[in-house]
């Protein structure tokens, strides 16, 4: 399970829901995120890994 500044992101949600879950991200902003991560907005919080995107 991931856990982002407390709060436990729900791992069977795709990313840009998962994201929002923390209080002050929206639906663009967890968007915004995930893209200068390299982490496509389809997939799950599960399938996140701790290793960098190529």
């Amino acid at each position: 399970m991931a856990r982002i500044k407390g709060i436990d992101l729900p791992k069977n949600k795709r990313g840009v829901i998962g994201l929002t879950y923390i209080y002050g991200i929206g639906p663009s902003f967890a968007v915004t995120i995930l893209m200068k991560q390299i982490v496509s907005h389809d997939k799950k919080v599960q399938d996140w890994t701790d290793e960098a995107s190529k």
